[in-house]
């Protein structure tokens, strides 16, 4: 794929996390202005996230182009980053792996190598989808390291009834291509055209592959990920969040889809209400999903997240 020479090029390099010894890969865009921090979701590592290049250019690219010093990594199980050891043994009878407290705690040792290297300053965070749950515990454990917030699809609390217990899911699953896409598409209306870039995922899908060493050798190839945000989401349509909204008092700006149907309007406004905040804003994309940073919709969460994190929106 093509890429225009002023695009610069990202870092990537292993950050060990002291006491287990795992190794959390992590992407640099380095620039001058502001850090930002980005969280991926449930089941794509950075790379295939804000890294990933359409037409040339990435969010993380537009976000350096914006004067930011932007980062991203890919938490354990995702990615370039290590293993747990259970991941190569059956399933069944392991609880699900990497669950938001422990993820909480991988943003944790990114945000304070960023801050380290930025004489202390706050780090800015823009998280999706269960990585909200992740990146927001942060935050309110932490409210001195971060600047602002932008949650893009959040998963909030809904009271739902009949869902799976969340430790009986395993520690693992698979996810293959048509899975990704199945769930990519089926919130978009059946008359609209698509609005994936890709509509059959032609390149993603098997860049999506390679980010797991094992996945070619499935039957079908697919990418073995850890369950623990299944869980958690499971854990919060019942009723548990995984952090408490009202310590989350950074700056905070809710970005969703029009059709995004895991983050809907009365979800928006629950987690709006909740949050600690004194500085918070809902902005909803036209004719986008809940995976609109893989969709043309793309332009209107990049224009909302440049707004906020430079505090011209608010």
């Amino acid at each position: 794929m093509a890429i225009s020479p002023e695009v610069p090029a990202s870092r990537e390099f292993h950050l060990t996390l002291p006491g287990s010894g795992d190794r959390l890969l992590v992407r640099h865009w380095p620039g001058a202005g502001d850090s930002v921090l980005y969280v991926h979701g449930a089941t794509f590592p950075s790379a295939l996230s804000i890294g990933y290049r359409f037409g040339g250019r990435s969010w993380a690219d537009h976000l350096n182009a914006a004067g930011f010093d932007v980062w991203g990594f890919d938490f354990i199980g995702f990615g370039g980053s290590s293993r747990p050891p259970q991941m190569s043994m059956p399933a069944s009878g392991i609880a699900p792996l990497g669950r938001a407290a422990e993820a909480a705690i991988q943003v944790s040792a990114v945000a304070d190598h960023i801050r380290k290297a930025r004489a202390g300053a706050p780090v800015h965070i823009v998280a999706h989808s269960w990585g909200t749950m992740a990146a927001s515990r942060f935050a309110a454990d932490h409210p001195d390291a971060v600047g602002r917030l932008v949650l893009f699809g959040p998963i909030v609390r809904r009271e739902l009834s009949g869902l799976p217990f969340p430790e009986s899911i395993g520690a693992w699953r698979e996810v293959t291509i048509a899975d990704q896409l199945t769930r990519f598409v089926e919130d978009v209306p059946t008359s609209h055209p698509p609005v994936l870039i890709e509509p059959e995922l032609a390149e993603w899908g098997p860049a999506y592959l390679a980010s797991d060493a094992g996945a070619a050798g499935r039957n079908p190839p697919a990418v073995r990920i850890p369950n623990g945000p299944q869980a958690d989401i499971i854990a919060a349509m019942s009723g548990q969040l995984a952090y408490d909204p009202r310590r989350v008092l950074a700056p905070t700006l809710i970005v969703r889809g029009e059709w995004d149907n895991l983050c809907r309007d009365a979800d928006a406004a629950w987690l709006t209400n909740a949050l600690g905040s004194t500085k918070k804003a809902d902005v909803i994309v036209p004719r986008a999903t809940h995976l609109m940073h893989l969709e043309h919709g793309r332009e209107g969460l990049f224009a909302a997240t440049t707004g906020w994190l430079s505090g011209s929106s608010a």
